[in-house]
């Protein structure tokens, strides 16, 4: 659900991993139907001047490294790191033996992403944060939030909710939505996903909620779409799709918490009888987790 350029329906998927330093890098152009990505990376290619960086506890020891891992845009990982990245709202996995290390709502950075050399960590001139910086080729590495997008769907008066196949909050809950990819407006994004969830076509009638989440480095767009045609079905991150009254929506089965104030807020519009645009911050209690839906407070919440 949550795939670097994407053309909806394309039955073309192109995967190059190539090696530099100590960083893989994977590329890929990917169908709607979601699949992983599995390489081999040797050591022999890596230079023992790399080698060197590590300790005896975090150097990779087998002459062969199998990665596996659901790319979902373009990004550097490190060879021997087979741990997922933060899906929705859950947070990073990675611990301190792969290069970037999770610290709130960013990452420590250890390598370039661009010539694999390692960073030091300080303030550049003129900025206020501090950044990692490349020791050999200089490059600053910025960290931005990832945006979310997604559709909720009105149908009969119900509305279309997928039960997630994949972790985290495997079995609960969600509106169809994953990461934006590049070469795609957030529209486009938020239909492409609800194909590849729920294999629905539908119509985006209006944004409905921008929803910041600030702990976790997350944005939401959620966009009000209407069934195409009434067919739908689970795509393979999802183990069921159903449509479910107002009355009837499992808010104590729901995956993550921007799932829960997107659901309310809509509930609220229908019972007003006005449809407004939300926006608010998500604020997560540090440490929770991301199934705890009760876990958060609503901030500066705006409608129009």
């Amino acid at each position: 659900m949550l795939k670097a350029i994407q053309n909806l329906g394309s039955p073309t998927t192109i995967t190059t991993a190539t090696t530099v330093g100590f960083v893989a890098y994977f590329y890929r152009l990917k169908p709607p139907h979601a699949t992983k990505t599995s390489a081999f990376v040797s050591n022999s290619t890596i230079p023992q001047s790399l080698l060197s960086f590590y300790s005896p506890r975090t150097r990779p020891t087998k002459s062969l490294l199998f990665l596996t891992r659901k790319t979902r845009s373009l990004e550097p990982v490190r060879a021997h790191s087979t741990r997922p990245e933060s899906r929705m709202d859950g947070t990073s996995s990675s611990s301190s033996s792969v290069a970037a290390q999770s610290s709130g709502s960013a990452r420590k950075i250890n390598f370039c992403q661009w010539c694999g050399g390692q960073t030091k960590h300080d303030i550049p001139d003129g900025e206020e944060k501090t950044r990692a910086i490349c020791t050999v080729c200089g490059k600053i590495m910025y960290q931005n939030p990832k945006m979310v997008v997604g559709c909720l769907i009105e149908h009969d008066n119900k509305v279309l909710l997928c039960k997630r196949n994949i972790q985290p909050s495997y079995g609960l809950w969600t509106l169809p939505a994953g990461y934006l990819e590049i070469g795609e407006s957030a529209a486009e994004g938020a239909i492409r996903e609800t194909w590849e969830e729920a294999h629905a076509e539908v119509e985006i009638v209006s944004p409905f909620a921008h929803l910041d989440i600030p702990l976790i480095g997350q944005t939401y767009i959620i966009f009000l779409a209407k069934l195409k045609k009434p067919h739908f079905s689970p795509g393979p991150e999802s183990l069921e799709c159903q449509l479910f009254s107002l009355d009837d929506i499992p808010f104590d089965s729901l995956a993550f918490s921007s799932m829960v104030v997107t659901l309310k807020l809509y509930i609220e519009d229908v019972k007003a009888g006005s449809q407004k645009f939300h926006y608010g911050t998500i604020n997560k209690r540090p440490g929770s987790s991301p199934s705890d839906t009760h876990a958060y407070t609503l901030d500066h919440h705006l409608q129009s």
